[in-house]
């Protein structure tokens, strides 16, 4: 058996650092040819060193002579910047692309990648969002995978191996609620930045926790279930299920249903994209049912997250609204980590953007660029920054 060769994109935030363990764990099956992160030079640097990469990128030039430095005495090779990003994702060193980047960052390195022929392990939900028809002609073309990270459309995925199209009702993609479950709608305008941190039970970035928190996740995963299952947006249900513990579900024409369950960890989806049509050998922490003797499931309340029918919404018009809602949320994301907006202006700036961005229905690559950098002028406009 041939060793696979990885470029992982965003090695350094939570799916990269858990794609690395399943490495180490798997060291006769890949080898990581190239790391990327955005920042995090020292993280990236102990890594490029541990794992023999042939070349590193840091997406933050600033911080390029203080990784070539740390790299000093190695044949690792040192670039940075967002061209440098799309120069390994299409590079001969590399077999399959892990793409842990957040947000609009991960579009251009993913198409590069497909266009390049290679398979795609994909953490980074808005290259679908966004370039959801893009994408998924390109590797329909290419004879490319694209083998999904998220929990919920890994679980989806599980379900329907060995199914036929014609039998799927619905997909029904579960949801914890995110930190604010429990709160009532009339608080949430006094939601601060560190309640919604506080995820009950994943440990994720910050910008993903947020997104969990108002349910644009969800939206967002709505958007990249219709592109990677290839299927109508009214078949694809959302419901509340606290536990974390049933990832997704597939409704059949016969009534019957499919759940695939576990333990809310990252390891086991990685494990079965990276690993996909085998298993892992060994589990990281084995799931027992008798741990969970009562699992719950209820509607979405609409009224309390938004987001979710505008998601709904952006889907059903198509072309660059889903990347408009991307952008504007980003930016409102981040000036709500920074104490900068408050809870309910991140919902405001995605709304205020869409009503106020221009529109085009077949989009180009170079299409979204602008759409993205419009949308997050909407959405710095709406919150004043």
């Amino acid at each position: 058996m041939s060793i696979e060769r990885l470029a992982i994109l965003g090695s350094t935030g939570s799916i990269g650092v858990q794609t690395l363990d399943i490495v180490r764990r798997n060291s006769d099956r890949f080898k990581v040819s190239t790391l990327v992160a955005h920042h995090n030079w020292e993280a990236l640097a102990a890594q490029a060193r541990e794992f023999g990469v042939e070349s590193v990128v840091i997406g933050d030039e600033r911080y390029y002579a203080a990784l070539k430095e740390a790299l000093r005495g190695t044949d690792i090779e040192v670039l940075a910047g967002s061209d440098a990003i799309n120069q390994v994702a299409q590079s001969y060193r590399s077999d399959t692309l892990v793409n842990a980047l957040v947000g609009y960052a991960g579009l251009h390195p993913t198409y590069k990648a497909i266009e390049s022929g290679k398979r795609i392990a994909l953490a980074n939900k808005e290259t679908l969002v966004v370039g959801g028809d893009i994408i998924m002609s390109a590797a329909r073309r290419k004879g490319v995978d694209i083998l999904p990270i998220d929990s919920e459309h890994s679980a989806i995925m599980q379900c329907l191996e060995g199914e036929a199209r014609k039998s799927i009702r619905n997909l029904i993609i579960t949801c914890s609620g995110g930190a604010l479950r429990n709160t009532p709608r009339e608080e949430l305008a006094g939601v601060t930045a560190e309640m919604a941190l506080k995820h009950p039970q994943w440990s994720m970035g910050a910008k993903i926790t947020i997104d969990s928190a108002t349910l644009v996740n969800k939206g967002f995963e709505v958007i990249e279930a219709r592109w990677l299952f290839d299927i109508e947006p009214e078949r694809i249900k959302v419901v509340i299920h606290p536990q974390s513990i049933v990832h997704s579900m597939v409704e059949f024409t016969d009534g019957s249903v499919k759940a695939q369950l576990g333990n809310a960890d990252m390891h086991t989806p990685i494990s079965y994209a990276l690993l996909y049509p085998e298993r892992s050998k060994e589990a990281m922490e084995h799931f027992s049912i008798l741990d969970y003797p009562t699992l719950s499931f209820a509607e979405v309340d609409r009224l309390k997250y938004p987001a979710l029918d505008i998601a709904y919404e952006v889907l059903q018009r198509g072309g660059t609204a889903p990347c408009t809602m991307n952008g504007a949320n980003e930016v409102a994301v981040a000036a709500f980590l920074s104490h900068k907006c408050g809870y309910l202006d991140i919902v405001g700036a995605i709304r205020y953007a869409l009503d106020n961005a221009s529109f085009e229905q077949s989009p180009s690559l170079d299409t979204y660029d602008r759409a993205n950098i419009e949308s997050r002028e909407l959405a710095a406009r709406y919150l004043k920054l």
